[in-house]
């Protein structure tokens, strides 16, 4: 007789130790090297092929944790935080040498606290955990395209720079909208 033993299929929410939540853990700690990176010019390679893994394990995680039916309460939390980190410490490193607009990083940092605090208040009152938005990932990749473009300026490319920042712009104003408005939802149901 056989043995008809199935693979179980991890679908436990509460799950902490995941190899998505460890890319998306680990991504967070790519800020580090990549401002090192930056500020060695003669790096440039290094720093380009860091932003490259960095961007990479953003799209990874999300396929392992759903590949892999791991998709948790965490890494719902833990990947829109490391992309954050990543994408806050870069842009603020190139403000403080007057290589990327302050006003994008002001307005980075004012969309991700205002959807940050209210994540936290509907996650301790209602037990509803938010999730990525696809305007939001879209943001993202925008966000990273426009920060690489500007950390590596080549002068024809000042049109692709310049509409990189503003769709960037434009998908983080679209995705706080619909954060915005999920809170809202959720918030009529308290």
């Amino acid at each position: 007789m056989g043995d008809h033993t199935s693979k179980v299929k991890i679908t436990d929410p509460e799950r902490i130790l995941t190899v998505a939540n460890f890319i998306s853990l680990m991504r967070a700690f790519m800020a580090v090297p990549i401002i090192y990176s930056l500020r060695v010019p003669e790096w440039k390679m290094i720093t380009f092929i860091l932003i490259v893994i960095a961007v990479a394990s953003d799209a990874l995680d999300g396929f392992f944790a759903r590949r892999a039916h791991e998709v948790t309460h965490i890494g719902k939390w833990l990947d829109p935080i490391a992309d954050f980190i990543v994408v806050i410490t870069v842009s603020f490193y190139l403000v403080l040498f007057n290589r990327f607009p302050a006003w994008f990083f002001i307005v980075y940092l004012i969309r991700y606290l205002t959807i940050a605090i209210p994540a936290v208040y509907l996650i301790n009152h209602t037990q509803f955990v938010m999730s990525s938005n696809r305007y939001g990932k879209w943001a993202i990749g925008f966000s990273a395209l426009t920060i690489t473009l500007h950390i590596f300026q080549v002068p024809y490319l000042d049109w692709l720079r310049l509409l990189s920042l503003w769709g960037a712009f434009s998908l983080l104003v679209i995705s706080w909208l619909v954060y915005l408005k999920t809170f809202f939802d959720q918030l009529k149901h308290l």
